[in-house]
């Protein structure tokens, strides 16, 4: 089995945020999804698990940083084009999200970011397969 990774998201708001996400096009497993928790699908080894700040003080005893005024992390995800990358911040933009950074474009790298309704920050970003097959630096 290929390991997986289960990113875990603190939400004010569980049902906008499921939306936002679907909005993206991604889905909810129902297996473990809850009230209280979504597990979101991005791909098959990658997942987001939503939980209300309640459920998510739960797994933690520090305290839970306010996304809208700090950055504990940058989520990145790959896209198969540069295209790609537009569509999904775009859509990311008309679901709710926010504007987080000015485009960045290396010539052999793309990316935009946003920010989901949380205030958390996501990075989308398109490599050109020949620089990252033969190893060269953009």
């Amino acid at each position: 089995m290929p390991q997986m990774i289960f990113v875990n998201l603190p939400v004010k708001d569980l049902e906008r945020s499921k939306d936002f996400f679907g909005k993206l096009g991604y889905f909810s497993n129902p297996q473990f999804t809850d009230e209280t928790t979504a597990c979101v699908v991005i791909s098959e080894t990658i997942f987001v698990m939503l939980l209300t700040e309640e459920r998510f003080r739960q797994f933690t005893k520090k305290e839970i940083a306010d996304p809208a005024t700090s950055t504990g992390a940058i989520l990145a995800l790959s896209a198969e084009s540069r295209q790609k990358v537009d569509e999904l911040a775009d859509a990311a933009l008309a679901a709710g999200g926010s504007f987080a950074n000015d485009p960045m474009d290396y010539g052999t790298m793309y990316g935009r970011s946003f920010q989901d309704p949380d205030g958390h920050l996501w990075e989308v970003m398109w490599m050109d397969p020949a620089v990252v097959e033969g190893g060269q630096n953009g």
